[in-house]
């Protein structure tokens, strides 16, 4: 078995009296899709941000390609190769597809932001840009003002941000929300093909794309995992079922 490429151990965070994540042991293998389900307020959005360097753990490790990074800053992490895509939209609205894809490969490659006014005519810039959009289909799309692509096509340019940074893994919280059927299965399909190029871990409420996608399921439960497993094992738990899965049905 291959070694995770991502990993958390024991993972404990806590708020007051509420234990948002409770001793959350997961990892992500090369070439897979590892989807983390739960109810609002199962500690998903928690746990990301801890593996991302969002929140500081009160207990447990995250560790990246075997090195332990608990006490990596967000942009260290994401240099290493851990990128991230948001529930909520970050992109500029008001500048076009290649200038958001640019922001990307800015922080990618450690340019000053000083520059950003000359980064269009940077070639090492703009090629990695251009090459991200190309992988996730919008290349032509370069000149299109952000603010008039549909939702679905947001989330792909978003993923192209991710991609700027070369990264080992992807961890992407929600990338379904908001899309309809046909901007979902467009999704799917990207995300299905972007495995080997790096294996994601999958936060996400969209159950056909979970069971369409992931290689294992881990499911979140008032921040403690009750249960890890392939779809077919997760769909057939009875614990999974009364925990989560029957309310979605």
């Amino acid at each position: 078995m291959s070694e995770p490429l991502l990993e958390t151990r024991t993972l404990v965070k806590s708020f007051g009296a509420l234990k948002a994540t409770d001793n959350v042991s997961i990892d992500l293998r090369p070439g897979e899709i590892h989807a983390v389900i739960g109810p609002n307020g199962a500690g998903k959005s928690t746990l990301i941000e801890q593996i991302c360097g969002g929140l500081v753990p009160d207990a447990g490790q995250v560790f990246l390609e075997g090195r332990d990074v608990s006490a990596w800053r967000t942009q260290a992490r994401a240099r290493a190769g851990l990128a991230r895509t948001f529930q909520i939209s970050a992109l500029c609205m008001e500048d076009s597809v290649l200038e958001n894809a640019l922001l990307g490969a800015i922080g990618a490659m450690g340019a000053s932001w000083r520059f950003w006014s000359g980064a269009l005519t940077r070639p090492e810039l703009r090629e990695r840009a251009e090459a991200a959009l190309e992988r996730v289909g919008l290349e032509d799309e370069h000149d299109t003002q952000c603010a008039s692509l549909s939702h679905g096509e947001r989330r792909q340019l978003e993923v192209g941000m991710a991609l700027t940074l070369a990264p080992r893994v992807l961890v992407m919280d929600e990338p379904m929300a908001g899309i309809g059927a046909g901007g979902s299965k467009k999704l799917t399909e990207l995300l299905d093909s972007l495995r080997e190029t790096a294996p994601i871990l999958l936060v996400e409420h969209d159950m056909d794309a979970v069971f369409a996608l992931a290689d294992r399921i881990s499911v979140l439960v008032y921040g403690k995992v009750i249960a890890t497993g392939s779809a077919q094992e997760i769909r057939t738990s009875r614990a999974v079922r009364e925990a989560y899965l029957g309310q979605e049905a």
